[in-house]
């Protein structure tokens, strides 16, 4: 397989007001959700006490320093469309011009900055090269082994929502723990659709935080699934409820991007050596999914409708922007063609 060198962006700045504003963001809103929770223990904290004032303190700074690592990560390490991805040793994300690419391990590095837990299936983020647009997506390999899906035939989509509800109830418990608010989920967005000639899966719903006010902004979860022999690839779009019409697209464009490669498309299948995975369509849908809103959650924080928050510099956030990023114009393509 051929690919084309994979090319840093010239322009750091492009996009990466909107990786900042995810960043900072964060640290926002980690820091009224119960930062006290997540502070570090110092040794000079058994000699002084501290209070709950300064422990939240001591660890909105720890948050912005973590913030300031990433984003330079991220400068660093950035890719712009067109390009080439390659996905481990199973598939070919052909990324549009428009469009960044922050691979491992400065995605990572970003997404414990939002406040997520490491995870080794993370191959890497999708941003927007637009400082005008307020989304992300996060792409992850599952090697669950080959998905059936003749379950998608008969699909029981109130049963999908019940589960996706009590599979949320139960991650509520976590999030209990850790200081962080309990979440609901709303209606679907966009019900789920199984496409057997391309082996993709979308689904979407709303998601907020409970007892939250009627108006208040709501994150949506745009997930997308392309099957191959040994397991899946999800492309997951964060966006806001007002924005996912436009958003979506850019997710859709994503998948259409991907590509096994060659022994490693779905149809390659051999029923007498593959893994044969424990599990079908519907759980991607169902209990499987429930965790993920839970890890996404902290990721959509950075979204446009916090963006009020991030202007008055609640924690610091937006002086680590300008700090990193000057104002230059930059050239080139400025976001994704519809």
């Amino acid at each position: 397989m051929t690919h084309r060198t994979q090319r840093r962006s010239r322009h750091p700045r492009a996009g990466l007001a909107a990786i900042a504003l995810a960043t900072a963001v964060v640290i926002a809103f980690l820091g009224t959700a119960g930062l006290g929770a997540l502070a570090p223990q110092h040794a000079w904290a058994q000699a002084a006490p501290a209070t709950p004032a300064t422990t939240a303190t001591s660890a909105t700074s720890q948050r912005e320093a973590e913030a300031e690592a990433a984003l330079r990560a991220v400068k660093a390490s950035q890719i712009a469309g067109p390009t080439d991805i390659a996905l481990r040793d199973q598939a070919t994300l052909k990324l549009p011009a428009g469009y960044l690419w922050v691979p491992e391990p400065a995605a990572s590095q970003l997404m414990r900055a939002m406040g997520n837990h490491p995870d080794e299936r993370l191959l890497g983020l999708v941003f927007p090269q637009s400082d005008e647009q307020g989304w992300m997506a996060v792409a992850r390999y599952e090697p669950s082994g080959h998905i059936p899906e003749d379950d998608a035939e008969h699909w029981d989509i109130d049963g999908l929502y019940k589960g996706l509800q009590e599979g949320t109830e139960a991650t509520n418990e976590e999030r209990r723990q850790k200081g962080f608010a309990e979440l609901a989920i709303g209606d679907w967005v966009e019900k789920p659709t199984y496409d057997a000639a391309t082996h993709r899966l979308v689904w979407s719903l709303s998601v907020r935080h409970k007892g939250a006010a009627t108006d208040a902004p709501t994150s949506i979860n745009y997930n997308t699934y392309a099957l191959g022999r040994e397991g899946y690839v999800t492309l997951n779009l964060i966006t806001d409820l007002k924005d996912i019409a436009q958003d979506k697209r850019h997710a859709q464009a994503l998948l259409s991007a991907l590509s096994f490669g060659e022994g490693k498309r779905y149809a390659d299948f051999n029923a007498s050596t593959d893994k044969v995975a424990e599990y079908g369509l519907a759980a991607l849908v169902g209990g499987l999914a429930a965790k993920k809103i839970g890890l996404f959650a902290l990721a959509a924080g950075f979204l446009a409708k916090f963006a009020k928050v991030i202007a008055v510099a609640a924690f610091g956030g937006w002086a680590v922007f300008k700090r990193f990023f000057k104002r230059d114009k930059p050239q080139g393509p400025q976001g994704p063609q519809a």
